[in-house]
């Protein structure tokens, strides 16, 4: 790309030195506001502030019609207060003048001798008429509307907070765009509620007129006429000039009002007035020509002038043969934006090869965890009674903050046309994990052993626990519960696959951002032991490394100052991270056993016989494992786990959650060998048992030699 050379246009040094001085500009300005109503002004003085506020009236009307959306324009309550008081200030200069030099400048008499002229009481007349249209129809109507927007905005806050926080939830936005959405809402709210104040001023303002010219046109005919002046003379006199006061006043109040009732009733949109003006009324070709045949019918009316209906009929009809083509609103629409960005085409294409530029980048950026869906269940994506996929993964992410103590990454759901439309997939990292299928109008009725009869449905399996389960009708719900079945909607089937698919890979899932992020929080209640231990003692990746150990052998990691300060206390003296881990076990362990104990407290334990542990032992004491050796051979290692498994079922059938308890030197090499044939079963070391806690033995798992 060729550099380019960018000159800063003329005056703009003017313009930065006022935006940087931009509250003491403004505080003047208010002050200035304020010594017009205490302080006599010359007719020069006065002729240039009443320029200045008609061009300011003038200014904020027509940004009022070119902003996209109300809340472009913020200020516009503040504007409200400030032009208001700028009014009132005139006035009061206006009346001192009228009534004490008989003359208000020259814009107040041009604008009495225009529109009053020979006849006073037209322009009275024309006067009462503009302050009654401001009154009763824009500055009444636009409170009216201020009200309700106020109250329907207010109303649907926390619907739109609820709907931020589930796309929050369901990956469909990051943490960024939430917060700005959040600002936008409370924006959109606190501009709505300042418009509905804001609009009693323009309502006062249009009082405050009336009562001011009837003040200037009595007491000037009075001053008058007590200065020598004849009644009719007089009356002629103050009467131009009130009525000039009045006009020069109310004009640029009609405007403000009228930017008022242009704000608050337009919706927001991308697009100007202008262009969703020509967008919606001109993109109807049908009423176009309608239209146009009825003014051509009026204008044959006998009586009727014609000149004024054929044109208006011929303009009309000009318009409908150039709209003519246009299937609907969006595609004019379109058609309009891009004669808008026809002036900007080298802009246009820079900004087009950024934008290029841009999605190839985002080509690179693979997803930590999405699901995609077939097209059948995208409507259980997000439901109006809060029970969609979007809001269960929310819930799914708190229980694994609460539980496992790991922030799970935002899950970002697609739709894929090419799967089977009642399928699903889990990617993690950009692979496959896992996939299932459900039926979204159906229930899963899932036999956990304890069902008595059979049910009509479709066989399946459960995809999280492989249980033998059938689809059924929503309408045998009741029925498959009395015959001892399990019965799930298909959007918890969905989340519970999901829950523990993800359960089973947590350590996969902890990243180093993830770390330092979980440091960051325990710095906050714990500084000390986290400045001791990052980054003298142990790096991000190291401590990954033991966090991730945890987390695969279901050790919840929630208590990260505790984990810290094991490693604190521990990493000078030896960086084997399988050690740390165990170490960090131990202090855990009250968490361990309470995650295993009954309803009494007891935890139920199946133990090796001694001498299994200690030949386990012997293989394992140098660090490695012989599993060649006599000792522990690989039909060994297999009749082991064998009986293992035999011993834990046994135990199981009493309904307390068993978990296998050994010596600490051999808990390691133990729990890798049944993680992979027991992954439900917890291997726990008699260090990590609380003396209080009362343990009773289920089993003991003997070999004969």
């Amino acid at each position: 790309m060729s550099e380019q050379t960018i000159t800063p246009a003329a005056g703009s040094g003017f313009a930065a030195a006022i935006a940087k001085h931009a509250d003491l500009v403004m505080g003047f300005g208010v002050l200035g506001l304020l010594m017009t109503l205490i302080t006599p002004l010359s007719p020069i003085a006065l002729d240039t502030l009443l320029a200045t506020n008609i061009m300011l009236s003038l200014l904020l009307l027509m940004v009022t019609m070119n902003a996209a959306g109300a809340t472009e324009v913020t200020t516009f309550p503040t504007i409200l207060l400030f032009s208001t008081l700028f009014r009132l200030g005139l006035n009061v200069a206006s009346t001192r003048l009228i009534l004490t030099g008989g003359e208000a400048g020259s814009v107040i008499t041009a604008f009495g001798n225009y529109v009053a002229g020979d006849n006073l009481t037209v322009g009275l007349v024309v006067f009462l008429v503009l302050i009654i249209i401001q009154f009763v129809v824009i500055t009444k109507g636009s409170g009216r509307i201020s009200e309700v927007a106020a109250r329907f905005v207010l109303d649907a806050m926390p619907g739109k907070q609820m709907a931020i926080d589930a796309d929050l939830n369901g990956g469909l936005i990051d943490s960024t765009e939430a917060k700005q959405r959040r600002s936008d809402v409370a924006q959109e709210a606190e501009f709505y509620g300042a418009m509905d104040g804001a609009s009693k001023f323009v309502r006062g303002d249009a009082i405050a007129g009336l009562i001011i010219t009837a003040l200037n046109l009595v007491g000037g005919i009075a001053i008058g006429t007590m200065g020598g002046l004849g009644f009719a003379e007089a009356g002629e006199r103050y009467s131009k000039l009130t009525i000039g006061d009045g006009l020069v006043s109310q004009i640029p109040a009609l405007f403000i009002s009228t930017a008022a009732a242009v704000l608050v009733t337009k919706s927001t949109s991308r697009h100007s007035l202008g262009h969703n003006l020509m967008a919606q009324v001109g993109g109807r070709p049908k009423a176009t020509i309608i239209a146009a045949g009825m003014l051509f019918v009026i204008g044959l009316l006998p009586g009727m002038p014609r000149l004024p209906f054929f044109s208006l009929a011929t303009v009309l009809m000009i318009l409908w043969r150039a709209t003519k083509d246009i299937v609907n609103v969006s595609e004019l629409m379109g058609n309009l934006s891009e004669a808008t960005l026809v002036e900007g085409d080298a802009a246009g294409e820079e900004s087009d090869t950024r934008t290029d530029e841009e999605q190839v980048e985002e080509l690179l950026q693979v997803d930590r965890l999405s699901l995609e869906i077939g097209y059948r269940l995208i409507p259980m994506v997000q439901d109006e009674n809060g029970g969609g996929i979007l809001d269960h993964i929310g819930q799914l992410r708190r229980r694994f903050a609460l539980n496992e103590g790991i922030i799970l990454p935002p899950v970002r759901i697609k739709d894929n046309i090419r799967m089977t439309p009642t399928g699903y997939r889990l990617m993690m990292g950009g692979q496959e994990v896992a996939e299932g299928m459900i039926e979204p109008a159906q229930h899963l009725a899932m036999d956990g052993g304890t069902a008595s009869g059979a049910i009509e449905g479709t066989q399946t399996t459960d995809p999280a626990f492989g249980l033998p389960a059938w689809w059924i009708q929503e309408s045998l719900r009741d029925e498959a519960e009395l015959l001892g079945y399990t019965v799930i909607d298909p959007t918890s089937v969905l989340v519970t696959h999901l829950s523990e698919t993800l359960r089973a890979d947590l350590g996969e899932l902890l990243s180093r951002d993830d770390v330092k992020e979980l440091i960051g929080t325990a710095k906050k209640t714990s500084p000390a032991v986290v400045e001791e231990l990052v980054p003298d003692k142990m790096s991000y990746g190291e401590i990954q490394q033991i966090l991730r150990n945890l987390l695969r052998e279901g050790v919840s990691i929630r208590n990260m100052p505790a984990i810290l300060e094991v490693l604190a206390d521990n990493a000078t003296r030896t960086k084997d991270v399988d050690t740390l881990t165990e170490l960090v076990r131990q202090r855990l362990g009250r968490a361990l056993c309470e995650k295993h104990t009954d309803s009494e407290g007891t935890l139920h334990a199946v133990t090796l016989d001694p001498d299994i542990e200690n030949r386990i032992a012997t293989a394992v004491g140098g660090g490695g494992v012989d599993v060649e050796s006599g000792s522990v051979s690989p039909a060994y290692l297999q009749s082991l786990m064998e009986r293992l498994g035999d011993a834990v079922s046994q135990a199981t059938r009493g309904g307390h959650d068993v978990v296998v308890l050994v010596r600490s030197n051999v808990r390691r090499f133990l729990n890798e060998l049944i993680r992979s044939s027991l992954p439900k079963v917890s291997v726990l070391s008699y260090n990590e048992v609380v003396p209080a806690r009362s343990v009773e033995t289920a089993a003991v798992v003997r070999m004969e030699d």
